[in-house]
């Protein structure tokens, strides 16, 4: 059964727009704390799946990140000329360059990492941790579920 008709489907009620608007202002609010290491949310964003290992190539951050691969190519350009990023041949299949983060990478990693959860924190402070759970555990859900379907046109 659906749960969207014309009764219903409103700004305030719209999951799409709701998500896009926390997510405008979640970026804002990282790019104000990161400012102070001279780094943008998207590439703190990049720098953090590589410490995790959800990318270790251009396109794979790209996927990873919802990002454009030429848009995310030249934040890795950026992340590398500040030395915080460095790129890598495969040796086993040489068009492949993978991306590691130097020493001064990790620490700025780490370093915006404290950052972020500060500012996580100060956003949720008002929030029974039941409840910071429960809205992780359904944007995970809403995340899956987005990744296996698509709308029809």
């Amino acid at each position: 059964m659906a749960f969207y008709d014309d009764t219903n489907f409103y700004p305030a009620t719209s999951a799409g727009y709701l998500l896009r608007v926390c997510h405008q202002h979640s970026v804002a609010a990282l790019d104000r704390v990161l400012a102070a290491e001279g780094l943008r949310a998207v590439q703190w964003s990049a720098l953090i799946s590589i410490h995790f290992d959800r990318g270790g190539t251009c396109a794979a951050l790209a996927r990873d990140l919802a990002h454009d691969k030429g848009a995310m190519t030249r934040i890795i350009d950026g992340l590398e000329e500040r030395g915080l990023v460095e790129r890598r041949r495969d040796v086993v299949d040489r068009r492949v360059v993978n991306l590691s983060l130097t020493p001064a990478g990790e620490a700025m990693t780490l370093r915006c990492r404290d950052h972020a959860m500060a500012c996580w924190n100060d956003l949720l402070s008002d929030w029974p941790d039941e409840d910071i759970h429960a809205l992780i555990a359904q944007l995970a859900r809403l995340h899956a579920t987005m990744e296996g379907k698509t709308c029809a046109a």
